[in-house]
């Protein structure tokens, strides 16, 4: 048996049996849950549903982690491998969106320094002809 699938003996005291694919895909599900806390907090400082950035990081942790589980360990179940396959492939999607895209604190900033440079000319316009002086 490797020592991946061996349980940990450190542990034993807990009464229940762990291995360090077992922590893996513990923390992965657990990750993968948490997220919706992320979304849950930043919908609420937002005032509107928000998806921030973290919670496809940790998406796609999550169910990487959760997927080696199924994948590498002893466990090796097909129903475990299906379902965190196609969120893995749909949270490095959304990420790698994400990432492309500018933060909205860039294109707010972007917005004030465009609208800085196209005030004096507006103010100009607005000013009409200058006589000849």
């Amino acid at each position: 048996m490797d020592t991946m699938n061996q349980e940990i003996a450190a542990l034993a005291w807990t009464g229940l049996h762990m291995t360090p694919w077992k922590l893996i895909g513990l923390t992965g599900a657990s990750m993968f849950a948490l997220r919706w806390l992320v979304q849950f907090v930043a919908t609420h400082k937002a005032g509107e549903p928000v998806i921030p950035r973290a919670f496809w990081v940790m998406s796609l942790a999550g169910s990487t982690m959760t997927l080696s589980y199924f994948l590498f360990s002893s466990k090796q179940d097909a129903v475990g491998v299906l379902q965190n396959l196609f969120p893995a492939f749909t949270a490095a999607y959304s990420l790698w969106l994400d990432l492309r895209r500018p933060r909205h604190g860039a294109r707010r900033m972007a917005g004030v320094a465009q609208a800085a440079t196209a005030a004096p000319a507006e103010a100009a316009s607005r000013a009409g002809p200058h006589p000849p002086g």
